[in-house]
């Protein structure tokens, strides 16, 4: 069985950090890597150590590969520090904690266009958790649709895209549901509407719908996809299926640049949508949030209630102890920016998105996947025809730079195809973007000046310098 982190061998539990001596005031200091030492040192020492082993991470503003906030105004940094200590399960000590969950679980239903009155909700650690909430709320309506007609409850299955995270198989997993898979094709990079309804049965809890798939940026369907499964419906027995949407990244991008797209609870059959703060929700990691539709669609026996203020709380989470730094942070965010600053922010990141994949376009070598015009984030992959090198090769060269741009190839049915992927995000720069192309140039010619050796296909198929 693999281990997360594997035990630490007896030569390495040895190992010592030599510490530099203008950093302590001790004789001597020496602190053994794997082991608690026998002694503490000074608070400055501590910082310095730790901070010189970090030097060794990679740049975050050049990571080009994640969705995750790399940058927050240092009076959110500041607010963060200072609510660090609160922990957010503690609704009874911090019930003004409590109270700001509260506010942007409303904001973010009317931003969804949830139904008039009290949104139904909650904040988690990240959209991955707020995902499987989402999922559990489906199986658990499912469960009781199915023992109230008498039937048997024994064989769910949630349909989806190849293209999800891993968090969505990871709910699979542990809940004991069949993943039915909908398989990318040349063209089509993420799920269809009709083949999202072939999929779907009796058994069937729901379809999951991507707004903003990881692997080229691009929106899923939601909107033709209800309309399959209306279509679905309205046949001789056919099952009555609602949809979640997967809205890790485009929650917080949709309604601020497409707000005439139909994605959210204007939707009839979406019963829940999931997001990320700690993406374009602009906080740092990590905040998620998950909103149904009503009340109706989160199962009353999933809630725990616990004492508020002489009153009852209701709480649904997988996660208990939490700080409610990022809660405080989402809440400064929405105050600070508004729908015009956020709507400014995430338009400001499309355009260098799109400008960036035009210039790309540009280049000889290349063939776009997706542009930006959806969330601010595209692929693309090496025309056919070049073998003098790989999108790996040209990653590993940018990294060279500090640059953290990423290969890999695409899901099940397109494995051969190994693409690049650039994310624009808060902080990225339109400067940066030139620098970045300016580099792409240089290592192009490099490359097509002095061929890589290609390892054999085999080989080439696990050489990725990323994962979901």
């Amino acid at each position: 069985m693999p281990e997360l982190h594997k035990r630490v061998e007896i030569h390495e539990a040895t190992a010592e950090l030599d510490i530099n001596p203008v950093y302590f005031r001790e004789k001597s200091c020496v602190i053994p890597r794997y082991e608690l030492p026998e002694h503490g040192v000074l608070p400055r020492t501590a910082l310095q150590v730790v901070r010189d082993e970090l030097i060794l991470d990679g740049n975050a503003r050049l990571n080009l590969a994640t969705f995750v906030t790399t940058w927050m105004e240092p009076e959110a940094e500041l607010l963060m520090a200072e609510c660090a200590s609160k922990n957010m399960i503690d609704k009874d000590e911090y019930p003004q904690t409590a109270e700001l969950e509260k506010r942007c679980v409303n904001i973010i239903g009317s931003l969804w266009h949830a139904p008039h009155g009290e949104s139904v909700g909650c904040s988690t650690t990240g959209s991955s958790e707020a995902c499987m909430l989402g999922g559990m709320a489906l199986l658990w309506r499912w469960r009781a649709r199915r023992k109230a007609a008498g039937l048997d409850t024994a064989r769910p299955n949630l349909v989806m895209g190849t293209n999800v995270q891993v968090c969505w198989e990871k709910f699979c997993r542990y809940w004991d549901v069949e993943p039915k898979y909908v398989p990318v094709e040349a063209g089509r990079y993420h799920l269809g509407a009709a083949e999202a309804a072939a999929q779907c049965d009796e058994n069937t809890i729901g379809v999951v719908v991507i707004l903003g798939s990881t692997m080229d940026g691009s929106y899923e369907p939601v909107d033709a996809v209800n309309t399959a499964l209306d279509a679905l419906a309205a046949t001789p027995g056919g099952p009555d299926v609602p949809i979640h949407v997967d809205g890790a990244s485009g929650g917080f991008v949709a309604p601020f640049l497409q707000p005439g797209l139909k994605w959210d609870f204007r939707v009839p059959r979406v019963a829940s949508i999931n997001t990320s703060g700690h993406k374009y929700g602009l906080v740092y990691p990590g905040v998620g949030w998950v909103i149904w539709r009503d009340s109706e669609a989160l199962p009353d026996e999933l809630i725990f209630r616990v004492n508020y203020l002489g009153g009852e709380m209701p709480t649904f989470a997988l996660n208990f102890s939490r700080p409610g730094a990022q809660v405080a942070a989402q809440y400064y965010n929405f105050i600070r920016l508004g729908f015009s600053g956020y709507q400014h922010v995430q338009q400001t990141s499309q355009d260098i998105a799109k400008y960036l994949s035009a210039e790309i376009d540009k280049l000889d070598q290349f063939e776009l996947l997706s542009d930006g015009s959806d969330l601010p984030v595209f692929a693309f992959k090496l025309h056919d025809d070049i073998d003098k090198y790989s999108v790996y090769d040209l990653s590993e060269r940018l990294r060279m730079r500090g640059w953290q741009v990423p290969a890999y190839t695409f899901p099940e049915n397109l494995t051969d195809m190994s693409v690049m992927r650039i994310v624009v995000r808060n902080g990225f720069s339109m400067d940066l973007a030139n620098l970045l192309l300016d580099d792409f140039r240089l290592h192009l010619n490099i490359l097509e000046h002095h061929p890589q050796t290609q390892p054999p296909p085999e080989v080439q198929a696990k050489r990725q310098s990323f994962a979901h």
